[in-house]
């Protein structure tokens, strides 16, 4: 069966961190694909826990870690392997397929490639800001607690 490079790559971008790209590529025998979907779970875990917890959990902090490193590495993963040359890509997932129905990605692989980029740094940023935002308040709070 034929391997879209456009289908794996909307599955990154629409449906990040699940391990749908990876399922789609090699089964549910795939490692990453469990990993991502396991991660994924544990983030919106975090989520809840931070939520509950006023922004004040280390469980909930780790677990939304990992939520966010899979959803950063489904859309890398859609990056790299949108601009990978459609040889290597037959090469790797379509080794027997003819000259004739060889892949022949466009636009929309770059497309989707770009618009991995924009939500990925976007993400990443948000994440961050947030991040250093309550570390800081927390740091502010210790500080007034041992000037008192």
């Amino acid at each position: 069966m034929k391997k879209h490079k456009l289908l794996f790559c909307a599955l990154g971008l629409f449906f990040p961190g699940m391990g749908l790209n990876c399922f789609y590529l090699q089964g549910f025998k795939s490692f990453w694909g469990w990993t991502q979907f396991c991660a994924f779970i544990g983030g919106i875990a975090g989520w809840l826990i931070l939520k509950d917890g006023q922004f004040h959990s280390a469980p909930g902090w780790v677990l939304i870690t990992f939520g966010f490193i899979t959803l950063e590495a489904s859309w890398l993963t859609t990056i790299v392997f949108g601009l990978r040359p459609d040889e290597k890509w037959d090469a790797q997932f379509n080794p027997d397929i003819e000259q004739s129905r060889a892949t022949k990605s466009g636009w929309p692989v770059i497309l989707t490639v770009i618009l991995s980029l924009v939500l990925g740094a976007g993400l990443m940023m948000t994440f961050l800001a947030i991040a250093f935002e309550q570390f800081f308040i927390s740091q502010i709070k210790e500080a007034r607690k041992l000037s008192q």
